[in-house]
């Protein structure tokens, strides 16, 4: 029988990732299985689009010998609309040898990857991709393939850690260097919640044109602090936008693809700049225990009182 892997990425929106083939390279293992990729991302506050576009995706054995699958029917994807935990695949059943792999790559075409920023309109401006072309986005990390099943994984692309503002480097105008997490999909859950927004509204000054967050972090009584790539120590696991879906004063938001355990969950109205520490106000602190299969929601923010 065969076995399958399904590896995956994370953003917010359906996208338009094809499920694309690709020729393997050979292994020593005797049993085989299928293996499938997809994309997603948690998006960056201040860019509108964050295109890019993929070539081949690798992954490495633990006997050392890579699989090489092309992504050629990908073509170039759009990572912010992939958010809120929908997945696009990137490769789809692909047979694969049972056992430990040890790496994943993805190589990309820098001369098509760009990002488009809100107040600009459709002008691009491009993407360095350091080694982008050449050893790929790398993803390293245990990861098994059990014999005789389905495995589902999911990788976390966050563009919000991931873009940064290189401050005249020639090899773009922002700088991607990328922050990837694998996930299990039988190991995770979500959590979904509502802000009240025109309440915080009221009492706060909020960002013009921009509805707020939700900050997640890894355990419990978490003192919520701003994103700050640089910064070591706390920072958010994730950072979810919130969206008015019924245009009335309550927001929604969802934080997917959550390995099973505690979390404190924050909202802040305000921009975060993500390479700075920016003094920030939160509202709505709470935990949440998030159980690998469920949805767990959260307590409307601001909390009624």
């Amino acid at each position: 029988m065969k076995r399958s892997i399904n590896l995956f990425a994370i953003s917010a929106l359906a996208g338009s990732l094809a499920a694309c083939g690709g020729s393997g390279g050979g292994s020593s293992s005797a049993q085989t299985g299928t293996v499938s990729v997809g994309l997603t991302d948690a998006p960056a506050t201040d860019l509108s689009s964050v295109h890019i576009a993929f070539n081949t995706i690798r992954l490495k054995h633990a006997d050392g010998e890579w699989l090489e699958y092309s992504l050629e029917e990908t073509g170039n994807v759009d990572l912010l609309t992939l958010q809120g935990g929908m997945t696009e695949p990137l490769i789809t059943d692909e047979e694969v040898p049972a056992g430990e792999y040890k790496e994943i790559r993805l190589i990309v075409d820098t001369d098509n990857s760009w990002v488009t920023k809100t107040s600009e309109g459709d002008a691009r401006y491009t993407l360095g991709v350091p080694s982008g072309e050449q050893s790929g986005l790398k993803l390293k990390g245990d990861f098994v393939v059990a014999a005789d099943t389905s495995t589902d994984f999911t990788i976390d692309f966050d563009v919000r850690k991931s873009i940064v503002d290189p401050q005249g480097s020639a090899q773009g105008d922002f700088m991607l260097k990328p922050v990837l997490r694998l996930v299990n999909n039988l190991e995770v859950g979500k959590i979904t919640g509502e802000v009240n927004y025109a309440t915080i509204n009221q009492s706060t000054s909020c960002s013009t044109n921009y509805e707020g967050s939700v900050y997640v972090y890894e355990g419990l009584g978490v003192e919520p602090v701003d994103l700050n790539v640089n910064r070591e120590g706390t920072n958010p696991l994730m950072i979810v936008p919130v969206a008015d879906e019924d245009t009335d004063s309550l927001h929604e938001w969802t934080a997917a693809f959550l390995t099973e355990g505690a979390y404190t969950v924050s909202y802040s109205c305000q921009v975060d700049d993500n390479e700075t520490d920016d003094a920030m106000n939160f509202y709505g602190t709470q935990n949440v225990e998030v159980r690998a299969g469920e949805t767990t929601e959260a307590a409307l923010i601001p909390q009624q009182s």
